[in-house]
């Protein structure tokens, strides 16, 4: 009867140490899936100060480039396209910001054959927080993507991968760049 209450003891035991893997590996999952959306919600606060910043650049830009008024609105669209797409997943809203970003490099550009408005100090201003907030941005899209990775790693690594499909823990959406100019090297000329 002793042999029984061993082999009784045992099966407890591997039962108590599985459900406590179960425990942890679950709790690990929580922990990457809420530093992924942490991760996410510092991208939104950034890419919401650019959007509050972009209006007050275009009505600075305005004043000087009255010939340029599609050039404007297409940046004021871009921007609100961009605000709306807020809350609608990783996919959505990266496509819209990169549309976003692909308006203003053709405003910069725009900018460049007005030296007035080069030299006007609020436009200077303006146009050194977005850079700062465009930095910000990258940086904090790393930071999502790098946690993108580590929740999807482990969702999809055994033997996590059980834990993860029985509490239907779904892959993090990685934030990509859409935009083909994006992507380019940037060509550097000294003619």
């Amino acid at each position: 009867m002793s042999a029984l209450i061993i082999v009784l003891l045992v099966l407890v035991g591997l039962a108590v140490l599985l459900v406590l893997w179960l425990i942890g590996v679950y709790n690990v999952l929580i922990r990457l899936r809420n530093e992924v959306r942490n991760a996410w919600s510092q991208i939104d606060v950034q890419l919401k100060r650019r959007h509050d910043l972009i209006p007050n650049l275009v009505e600075t830009a305005k004043g000087y480039m009255q010939h340029e008024r599609e050039t404007l609105e297409s940046v004021t669209r871009a921007r609100n396209l961009a605000a709306g797409a807020s809350g609608r997943g990783v996919g959505e809203q990266g496509k819209a910001e990169a549309g976003l970003s692909q308006a203003l490099s053709s405003f910069f550009v725009v900018v460049e054959q007005y030296p007035d408005l080069k030299a006007n100090q609020n436009f200077l201003a303006l146009q050194e927080e977005l850079t700062s907030t465009e930095n910000k941005i990258s940086f904090a899209r790393q930071a999502y993507n790098d946690q993108a990775m580590h929740l999807n790693n482990k969702i999809e690594m055994f033997p996590s991968n059980i834990v993860a499909g029985m509490f239907r823990f779904e892959r993090a959406e990685f934030f990509e760049i859409e935009a083909p100019a994006e992507r380019e090297v940037p060509k550097v000329s000294f003619s």
